[in-house]
């Protein structure tokens, strides 16, 4: 088997996931501080966009791990910080997917796009 037709190697995605939590628990505490569900929005379409690049495969696996950690962060800010979220925070943190999942799946084609003109195609 040629080097040329060798699948390319795989490594493992624990850093990315663990890069995807942090990126959620830094969006939620962004979340909870500032209150501002547009800013929340941008923060996880920018992780999600990041992540879908970095690995394309399964884009919607970035949105749920980032989107799951919002309101993770805001259960622990009410317990250690007693801050109570309003209706519109902890429904707004679900509906900051909408934006992950643009912003993953707009990372892996534009991933895409790069290994295309990459391989000359």
């Amino acid at each position: 088997m040629s080097s040329e037709t060798a699948p390319p190697k795989r490594g493992s995605d624990w850093p990315f996931y663990l890069m995807a939590v942090l990126a959620g628990l830094g969006t939620g505490w962004a979340d909870v501080v500032v209150d501002d569900l547009l800013f929340t929005a941008l923060l996880v379409l920018s992780a999600c966009m990041l992540l879908g690049i970095l690995r394309r495969r399964w884009p919607w696996r970035w949105v749920v791990v980032v989107t799951l950690c919002l309101p993770l962060t805001e259960l622990m800010a009410y317990v250690v910080r007693t801050v109570k979220p309003t209706n519109g925070q902890i429904w707004g943190s679900f509906l900051v997917a909408l934006p992950g999942l643009a912003g993953a799946y707009g990372g892996a084609v534009v991933r895409a796009a790069i290994d295309n003109l990459r391989e000359g195609k």
